[in-house]
């Protein structure tokens, strides 16, 4: 029990950096149904984005505290750029087509973009380093937080209050609201949807490549393939949530999260379930839950809101 409260923030910690990727997934989802594979993908190239920066843009020597926030705006323009480019060359053509060929085709953009990244990247073949903050870790009471921690104690607020800002309180925002609920009636009312769905793709692009630069800092290094099993999780975080709900999202997120540290803290500690408790049993626990909800709560904890348009 004396570990409960350094799992709790360490599930907290993960379950942000889910929360911030899944908002991709649902903000897509809620607006034109598509369930936007590719995203994890994106996830991932923000995090090269930021790399390319600090390895290639800034001098040798820049400290930490000034490349963070040029890194930040390169891995959020590089996220932006394929995210918006995806939805038009991939997606906006199939925008009518049946809803199998853009899933197929988001599936195909995913590896893509991962041979994509392997090509521009040769060193990332193998994990690449990512640069950290220095200092740390601190300590209190009894948590202790590292350094790369702080930073999504930081952005993860921040951007959430940001995104329910601009979805409540901005012109744009209930522009999204509106197109969510029903496209057509909004395109009538003077409504511009493919803006509006450009700019759904470019926000949940710009919080994943937050999530992309959390993650290195957090793990110091990246490769990949990064984004495939953590789009999953992030995806899973959306359903929990509620698919199409933000709160919901960043919800499952945090829920996601402190159920998948606390289940490899705990579970190898119940007589014969030792073997279960394992880092790698992680991921399987993490789905187990997903199919309790669906099982017992299928519309997710907060419900989706996702208009019916048959």
């Amino acid at each position: 029990m004396n570990e409960l409260p350094q799992q709790l923030v360490n599930g907290l910690l993960l379950g942000s950096m889910y929360g911030l990727v899944a908002i991709g997934y649902t903000m897509v989802y809620g607006i034109v149904q598509l369930i936007n594979f590719a995203h994890g993908e994106i996830f991932m190239t923000g995090a090269f984005g930021a790399l390319t920066v600090y390895a290639y843009v800034l001098p040798d020597g820049t400290s930490m505290w000034i490349a963070l926030p040029l890194m930040l705006v390169g891995a959020i323009i590089v996220a932006v750029l394929v995210a918006v480019g995806a939805e038009r060359f991939a997606y906006r053509p199939l925008r009518t087509a049946p809803r199998l060929a853009p899933l197929i085709t988001a599936i195909g953009l995913s590896l893509a973009l991962q041979q994509a990244v392997w090509a521009w990247y040769p060193e990332a073949k193998s994990a690449r380093t990512f640069p950290t903050i220095p200092g740390g870790p601190f300590n209190i009471g009894n948590v202790t937080i590292q350094t790369g921690d702080i930073f999504l104690v930081v952005v993860a607020p921040l951007s959430m209050a940001f995104l329910a800002y601009f979805v409540m309180r901005t012109r744009t925002g209930r522009g999204m609201q509106a197109t969510a609920q029903d496209p057509d009636t909004a395109k009538l009312m003077g409504v511009n949807t493919d803006r509006i769905i450009v700019i759904a793709f470019a926000l949940g692009a710009a919080f994943a490549a937050v999530g992309g630069v959390a993650y290195g800092l957090k793990y110091g290094q990246i490769d990949f393939k990064m984004g495939f099993l953590l789009g999953l999780k992030a995806f899973t975080a959306a359903v929990l949530g509620g698919i199409g709900n933000i709160y919901g999202a960043m919800l499952g997120g945090l829920v996601l999260g402190v159920a998948e540290a606390l289940s490899t803290a705990y579970i190898s500690d119940i007589p014969g379930m030792g073997q279960f408790g394992s880092q790698s049993w992680a991921d399987v626990w993490a789905f187990v839950l997903l199919i309790l909800v669906l099982l017992f709560r299928p519309q997710g904890l907060l419900g989706e809101r996702v208009a019916d348009r048959a």
